[in-house]
């Protein structure tokens, strides 16, 4: 492959944005088909009560994790503007010394996961008919924690050097092996909840290998060796000052959304599974636009290191339209189909009823949520992650638990709380614009400042 397919620093900015993106989409719809898979497997062959269980676990599983993926985005945010300034060196540097890091992080995070799981689970309300599951597939999923882990570290280096289809290749055969496993272990051997997690793990440790294999192969335009596995005190400092408010962002949000689902389990396990079914396809339906801000995310960061502002704005400006169009039109499709969706995990009334109302009270605002992460994506890429994780941690955390807290207290009904989410994606949206409007946050200064550090 060579190194000029990898620039995002030159050429038209909209075909450059989808040419990424799309990649990214097909490897993301295979990375989200692994929890669909669980979820609708666990649902039609163990019940209601076990799919309940997948459901609540997500929560924390994400919150595990999501702290360690936002120091990947402050390593992919170096890693990007080091090959943007076409300095082979330091990218090399700077891969070696994420590797590194991702690798102790993920040490951390399996003892933290397997030896909490049973005090995590309480603290969220789970149900007493539910925790026994729960305990079972959380405490197996962060047992392979680690594979997750590292693809997720290689898929961030590849995607920093602006190469978002190889991670496609490896995640599909991921998949398939998932797939496979759920229905041996799960429909086949009678393994339940444990049989699920141990597929999803055995699929992730699978594409871990697959990535770094070709990392180290010298296939790749940055070799991976473990003799230069070494941390780079400069480089790790700037990872953490870029990574770090993404991380806390992460797992504070997080947090709220624990604190939410501990308010969606006060009405039942049936409430549970049907609101777990909704999480299932919103984060499936979602894809196209994670997937752009993963890409607003590596051009902000190329153009910035190749001290092009102007072309980093332009970029993401015309990345947060796309995103914001792309999620109002997505909450329409959702809006309508949302019976038959939701009904494919669960034939029970109740939890079909509890999936459609989540998602008649929040797809049609879903616009609000693309230009929102859209726009945090456009600042993190420009070294800005401290005012995205601001915005973010005051609406998303702070104001979403304080409306949740004081509406639930005076109406006992559900869809307050899942009037949460529009309410905030909407205040969230008005500051991210008014911060990107003032036109400063973003300017040759602060890519030059970059260039004396690095």
């Amino acid at each position: 492959m060579k190194e000029e397919k990898l620039l995002m620093t030159e050429g038209p900015i909209g075909p450059i944005l989808l040419r990424f993106a799309l990649p990214l989409f097909l490897g993301n719809l295979f990375q989200q088909l692994y929890n669909i898979v669980d979820s609708l497997v666990v649902g039609n062959v163990c019940g209601d009560t076990a799919l309940a269980a997948v459901s609540s676990s997500g929560s924390l599983c994400h919150l595990l994790i999501g702290f360690f993926q936002g120091l990947c985005l402050g390593a992919g945010v170096v890693v990007s503007r080091h090959w943007g300034a076409r300095d082979r060196e330091g990218t090399d540097r700077a891969v070696h010394t994420t590797i590194l890091f991702a690798f102790f992080a993920g040490i951390l995070l399996t003892i933290f996961g397997v030896c909490f799981t049973p005090t995590l689970l309480r603290w969220m309300g789970t149900p007493e008919n539910v925790l026994p599951y729960s305990i079972e597939y959380f405490r197996v999923y962060c047992a392979g924690l680690m594979g997750l882990a590292l693809y997720n570290t290689a898929t961030g280096i590849f995607q920093s050097l602006g190469d978002s289809r190889r991670p496609l290749l490896y995640l599909i055969i991921a998949a398939v092996v998932n797939l496979i496993l759920d229905l041996i272990f799960v429909a086949g051997l009678d393994m339940g909840v444990g049989g699920a997690a141990l597929a999803t793990i055995l699929g992730q440790a699978l594409s871990a290998v697959l990535a770094f294999g070709h990392l180290m192969s010298g296939r790749f335009v940055i070799r991976v060796r473990w003799k230069a596995l070494q941390a780079d005190r400069e480089l790790l400092g700037q990872i953490f000052r870029m990574g770090l408010p993404s991380g806390i962002q992460n797992c504070v949000i997080n947090i709220a959304n624990v604190v939410v689902q501990a308010n969606i389990n006060a009405f039942g396990d049936l409430a549970m599974a049907g609101c777990g079914a909704y999480s299932k396809i919103e984060g499936f339906m979602f894809l196209p636009v994670s997937s752009l801000t993963m890409a607003i995310t590596t051009f902000v960061g190329q153009n910035t290191g190749a001290k092009q502002p102007q072309r980093a704005r332009e970029g993401a400006w015309l990345g947060i339209g796309m995103a914001a169009g792309f999620t109002e039109a997505i909450g329409v499709l959702f809006f309508l189909l949302a019976p038959w969706l939701i009904g494919l995990f669960s034939p029970t009334p109740e939890v079909v009823a509890f999936g459609v109302r989540q998602v008649r009270t929040e797809a049609l605002f879903y616009a609000f949520l693309g230009f929102a992460h859209a726009a945090g994506a456009a600042l993190r890429g420009a070294g800005r992650a401290v005012t995205s994780m601001a915005v973010l941690l005051s609406v998303w955390c702070a104001l979403r638990i304080a409306y949740i807290t004081g509406m639930v207290a005076v109406f006992q009904d559900i869809t307050v709380v899942f009037t949460a989410y529009p309410v905030t994606w909407i205040v969230s949206s008005a500051i991210f614009a008014f911060i990107l409007r003032r036109g400063n946050w973003l300017g040759q200064e602060g890519s030059k400042k970059f260039s004396e550090r690095a």
